[in-house]
């Protein structure tokens, strides 16, 4: 039987909170839905799919007020609007309430991942349910903590586990490295790069030459919402005037996006970056996703002796003293050389663009 819930809501009166159509962009129901702690999203027709997806949407992205569905809502959708991410319905007047609870409580197999809800049959194994992400994390770092990047990421992929991984990766001064191992172990595994529409040229043209050099075969490239771009940076200077909003525009709320459908994303992060960095686990947990971090031991010789021995091609602006490469509005040349980092956000206390924080310890995405 579902472990699902949603509330029904029989009317009149009708549910409260902001209404909004369906049809509504999605740049725009996150702009309104900023400071709201209700959303109704009404549908025109039941054969409209684009509630599900605004749901889906403003969860992946950190809305964590009420979401209620009405209009043509039919009750065989139930399931489907309780596992998107809503938590109530409207129902229509003269609507059948137990009908909508059996439909609801109908069966637990569904066979795709979302917001909520049980494990996808993809997932499981028999009879024996996946540990949950924090016990994978645990046991992971628990086991792993000595063992080499190859090693740590067959683990990550461990078939009885049935985990959907990524690797998440800037191809930045160090992406070679964790890149070469995540092409040893599978080169044909997605690889996210945020495309914020500011990296440098050079960054653009190494993508595509270490992608060629490795084999990598899956590298998706994302983008940030062209419509939420528009209305919250159309000059493209918002770095200049709060560069937390401006990471949160073109990383964090597009990452949020890109990697609802995985439960683990590999990154390049190590400790001698000091910073939030410096007591790094092998793996953790931020935002429902568990980021696992094969390199996080290594020092700077360790990427160098690396980079050497397996002949990866660097990054072109390395040899002009960029030791840690992000947007070039905000990133210079290194200038403490104990401190990878000290080149990025330089002028300001700001090191972390966000999409390794937890979202209560950064800009929601509107």
């Amino acid at each position: 039987m579902s472990n699902l819930s949603l509330r029904f809501l029989e009317t009149p009166p009708l549910a409260r909170g902001l209404r909004l159509n369906v049809t509504t962009p999605l740049a725009e129901v996150r702009s309104l839905s900023v400071n709201e702690t209700a959303l109704v999203l009404v549908f025109d027709a039941f054969r409209d799919g684009r509630g599900f997806s605004l749901a889906s949407a403003l969860r992946a992205g950190g809305f964590e007020g009420q979401l209620i569905a009405a209009g043509a809502v039919l009750p065989d959708q139930a399931r489907h609007l309780a596992r998107s991410g809503f938590d109530a319905v409207e129902l229509p007047a003269g609507a059948d309430l137990e009908t909508w609870t059996r439909l609801l409580a109908t069966f637990d197999v569904p066979m795709q991942a979302a917001e909520r809800g049980a494990t996808p049959a993809w997932n499981r194994r028999g009879n024996i349910a996946r540990p949950g992400l924090d016990e994978i994390a645990a046991t992971l770092n628990a086991r792993y903590a000595e063992a080499d990047p190859l090693t740590l990421i067959r683990a990550v992929l461990t078939p009885a586990w049935g985990l959907k991984v990524a690797t998440l990766s800037s191809f930045g001064a160090e992406a070679s490295v964790v890149l070469d191992f995540v092409a040893r172990v599978d080169p044909a595994l997605p690889v996210l790069f945020l495309d914020t529409g500011q990296h440098f040229l050079q960054t653009l043209s190494y993508r595509k030459h270490l992608s060629a050099h490795l084999g990598l075969t899956d590298v998706r490239i994302i983008l940030p919402d062209a419509a939420d771009r528009a209305v919250k940076d159309p000059k493209d200077d918002l770095w200049l005037s709060d560069p937390d909003a401006c990471c949160d525009l073109r990383k964090v709320a597009p990452l949020g996006r890109a990697s609802a459908p995985f439960d683990v994303l590999i990154t390049g992060r190590k400790r001698h970056h000091k910073g939030d960095r410096a007591s790094l686990p092998m793996a953790e947990v931020i935002a429902g996703t568990l980021r696992l971090n094969p390199l996080a031991a290594w020092s700077t010789a360790d990427v160098a002796g690396h980079v050497a021995r397996r002949n990866l091609p660097a990054h072109p602006l390395v040899d002009q003293g960029y030791a840690s490469i992000g947007c070039w509005p905000c990133t210079r040349p290194s200038v403490d050389a104990s401190d990878i980092r000290s080149g990025r956000w330089a002028e300001s206390s700001k090191r972390e663009c966000g999409i390794h924080l937890p979202r209560s310890s950064r800009v929601t995405a509107a």
